[in-house]
């Protein structure tokens, strides 16, 4: 007798996707997380991807002898630096530039389409590649979901509002949490971004265009967790909306095959209690000021919890340590660390010492929180971290969020508030996040659940490919 997955095995062979995410290690990951994923039930993957970026990706890939890397060369434009391949590469006003360049990929793009004859292309900001043909598209977004649901549906209708900040605040209509909005100030910072000229095309107008053309969506979520947001976006839509679950990483290897760099830190761990140690990470993109860089290492120090710093050197420094005020580390000398590369995240939160996670609300980080014990503390930066940090404090009630004014300045203060307040065991507060957080990370750990939406996952893109 027939083993009853044998018809989707077979289906899962037969399928062939290429990739072809925006050119950042922030997107790059999170695609190779659903290689992985897909080429563990057999699916066979093509990446395109800068020829510099693969070799921090090839550690990464668990499927070798199913994902493929396929070098893009990024053209140069003026503008641009030379030898410039990846958004780390260049300043944040010169990004426009960096995307006029990725779309003068289209043709590199296109060629190899054809040589690979792929079913499907996952994409996320190359909006021309559904035009390409030959092959279903699905725009794959990073993001949390909420943030699409609430800036870029279609009766939202922003571009004819752009200079209105009343209507970047108010949630559109049908919105499913009406409780999440966005200060005066937030929308006054984040229109100009969204309709700044990223190429040829505003941004907002670029993210549009990329989820109008696509034949599906694929959302990174558990519908127990974004279930109205997911319905609202295919109702907006009107298509197929595929959920791949949260791709969360590997658990961390044993101790015995942990590389010297991860050994470090948890040897480093080791020494503290269980619970307090106070770990921040902004990810591998963000460069803050020199002067709100040392204001939130005071921060932490005022805080009097042991802690660990992951940040970039801030803007104008070569590295972190001489940008730390003046004495500080000898105050801190024994419980305090601040690091300018690159650490384990992941080894970092699992570890038992860490008890709080101060984080910028990036698409990874919030999935890592989430699958973890920790308190989490937020700092959004962004328009994308901001409406996914008042979704994980408002409907999710797992978080809080730094106090800020109108100018988005961290206080030393208002960190050492918000910290103090979710470690404090013995609050009110404190203990309604943990219990909120413990019923999320439950499903998170839950393999049976992972499996299934993948599953169908793969069940869905097998039915998009026998649509018209």
């Amino acid at each position: 007798m027939d083993n009853p997955g044998d018809d989707d095995s077979k289906q899962q062979q037969q399928l062939h996707v290429v990739m072809y995410p925006w050119i950042a290690y922030g997107h790059w990951i999170p695609y190779l997380h659903l290689s992985n994923k897909l080429a563990e039930r057999g699916v066979r993957v093509s990446f395109l991807l800068p020829k510099s970026a693969q070799v921090r990706l090839d550690k990464d890939n668990r499927y070798p002898h199913l994902i493929r890397f396929f070098p893009v060369a990024i053209p140069h434009v003026d503008g641009l630096p030379p030898g410039v391949e990846t958004n780390s590469d260049v300043a944040s006003h010169l990004v426009g530039h960096l995307f006029s360049a990725f779309d003068k990929t289209k043709h590199q793009v296109q060629t190899y389409l054809t040589d690979l004859n792929p079913d499907l292309v996952f994409y996320d900001l190359a909006h021309w590649l559904p035009a390409l043909g030959g092959f279903k598209s699905v725009r794959y977004s990073i993001v949390q979901p909420v943030t699409q649901a609430f800036f870029l549906t279609p009766s939202r209708e922003l571009h004819k509002e752009k200079n209105s900040v009343e209507a970047f605040m108010q949630p559109p209509p049908g919105f499913p949490s009406p409780s999440i909005r966005l200060k005066r100030h937030e929308a006054q910072r984040f229109a100009p971004f969204l309709f700044s000229k990223f190429g040829d095309l505003s941004f907002y107008d670029r993210l549009t265009t990329s989820l109008r053309e696509a034949d599906a969506i694929a959302v990174r979520s558990y519908r127990e967790i974004h279930g109205p947001i997911i319905d609202y976006l295919a109702q907006e839509y009107t298509k197929p909306l595929l959920l791949t679950g949260p791709l969360l990483p590997k658990a961390s290897p044993a101790a015995d095959h942990q590389s010297p760099e991860d050994e470090k830190w948890v040897s480093w761990l080791n020494k503290f209690e269980a619970d307090s140690v106070v770990y921040c990470g902004f990810g591998s993109q963000t460069t803050i000021d020199k002067d709100q860089f040392q204001e939130l290492v005071l921060g932490f120090e005022l805080t009097g919890l042991p802690f660990l710093v992951a940040l970039k050197p801030p803007h104008g420094c070569a590295t972190v340590e001489e940008a730390l005020p003046e004495g500080f580390e000898e105050r801190v000398q024994g419980r305090g660390m601040v690091n300018g590369g690159w650490v384990p995240q992941l080894q970092i939160l699992q570890h038992p010492s860490t008890g709080c996670f101060v984080s910028h609300c990036g698409g990874g980080s919030v999935w890592e929180s989430l699958a973890n014990d920790c308190q989490i503390v937020l700092i959004p930066l962004e328009f994308e971290q901001t409406m996914g940090a008042r979704f994980l404090i408002e409907e999710l009630q797992v978080a809080v969020e730094v106090e800020r004014g109108e100018s988005m300045w961290v206080s030393k203060e208002s960190l050492s508030k918000a910290i103090k307040q979710v470690m404090d065991g013995g609050s009110t507060v404190a203990g309604g996040l943990k219990r909120n957080h413990a019923k999320i990370r439950a499903l998170l750990s839950s393999k049976d659940t992972e499996h299934t939406y993948m599953d169908n996952f793969i069940r869905g893109l097998g039915v998009l490919l026998e649509s018209n």
